[in-house]
């Protein structure tokens, strides 16, 4: 992404007050990512002697640039985790109220929505009138709309049945058919306003700028009445065509951020120009594009910076890393598949591996290219120390 390096010293100037150090340092990442500041390799073909020059990567989560690899690793080293039943596609969505603050406190509000969404799901499915089971989900956190709005939203993949109570057989969904999202939504959106309420009496909440009224338990009590009557957005999607089509769905959404480099068409005079989706209309005229200011545009991408430290891919029940070995063992027993490999498990592994040297490929012949030198990382340029005294 060029816009950065382009636009981001000038604009860090203007905006120094406003930006976190998070931010900063995505922003410098994403600058330096793949050139000569970062270092590299000299590569020479082994057949026709092509030479050519591999800057490294910055590897900040939040490059554009460097989520590709590891979102290939991820899904090659996930393959080892899916069972042969249906799949389905879950989404939780805050509404915009609660997303305004949440952006003031993220790692507070994003983690209240991790564990919430669990909760409802688990809480449900194993509710008798309904499944009556122990399900497994993997959630990812999504803050963005496709137009780089702040957006919090959680998706989840959850196999279509679960471990029976007693652990001892294997419960399988109705088919074409999950939980009841109306039932759903309204769990979620009550367990998530008493969580919220609590957060806020126990002084966790930051009420800022036009928010600081709601630091008065009063006026936050009424701000959150409109709330407990408006519909929450969940829903579930249908089943996916197969556990290859989940995966490959699901390796999507669990490292991109904010916007890929394919959806960038232009950057002119007139601004950067991407394509968005706009859910709101229906056929040909939902595919639209957008131009915003280079300002506008870093703006709205570093709004979803996550705190530092935050796990953005997360695995509750018969998938958390406790026990998933064991649960997906007894699951395939239950359902007479065999069990992975330990070959397989280990090519997972190894392929889920980030210190796994990259291969090159030439592009003149095709064939295998060799590091024949390393290039250094340039050293940060420095202010000379000033003389004793000096003002």
């Amino acid at each position: 992404m060029t816009i950065p390096r382009t636009y981001g010293p000038a604009w860090r100037q203007t905006q120094q007050a406003h930006l976190s150090l998070g931010q900063l340092k995505v922003m410098s990442a994403i600058e330096q990512c793949r050139t000569a500041t970062l270092g590299g390799h000299v590569l020479r073909c082994s057949a026709c002697a092509h030479q050519d020059i591999a800057y490294n990567s910055c590897r900040n989560r939040h490059c554009p640039k460097c989520q590709s690899g590891a979102a290939k690793r991820w899904l090659e080293a996930r393959q080892a985790d899916l069972l042969p039943v249906d799949y389905y596609h879950v989404v939780f969505t805050l509404p915009a109220p609660i997303s305004a603050i949440a952006y003031y406190n993220k790692a507070m509000i994003y983690g209240l929505l991790f564990e919430v969404v669990a909760e409802t799901l688990r809480t449900l499915a194993a509710d008798p009138r309904h499944l009556g089971a122990q399900i497994g989900a993997t959630l990812v956190l999504h803050t963005w709309g496709s137009a780089l709005t702040h957006h919090p939203h959680v998706h989840g993949i959850v196999p279509g049945g679960g471990l029976s109570l007693d652990g001892e057989r294997w419960i399988a969904c109705k088919p074409g058919f999950f939980l009841p999202v109306r039932v759903l939504s309204r769990l979620f959106r009550r367990r998530f306003l008493e969580a919220l309420s609590k957060a806020q009496a126990a002084g966790q909440l930051q009420c800022l700028g036009e928010y600081a009224p709601l630091a008065d338990p009063a006026a936050f009590a009424e701000w959150l009445a409109p709330l407990r009557q408006c519909e929450w957005v969940v829903y579930a999607k249908r089943p996916f065509a197969g556990p290859a089509a989940v995966l490959a769905y699901l390796a999507r959404y669990t490292h991109r951020v904010a916007i890929s480099n394919s959806r960038l068409m232009a950057m002119d005079e007139q601004g950067v120009t991407f394509r968005w989706k706009d859910y709101r209309a229906q056929g040909r005229t939902r595919h639209k594009t957008m131009t915003l200011s280079p300002d506008e545009f870093m703006r709205r991408f570093l709004l979803h910076v996550l705190p530092s430290g935050f796990h953005r891919i997360r695995h509750y029940g018969l998938l958390a890393n406790a026990g998933r070995r064991d649960h997906l063992q007894r699951v395939r027993a239950w359902l007479q598949v065999a069990s992975v490999t330990t070959e397989t498990q280990g090519a997972h592994a190894e392929a889920g591996n980030p210190s796994t040297p990259p291969t090159f490929v030439c592009p003149d012949c095709g064939a295998a290219m060799i590091i024949i030198e390393l290039l250094a990382r340039k050293p940060l340029i420095r202010a000379p120390p000033q003389p004793e005294g000096a003002a």
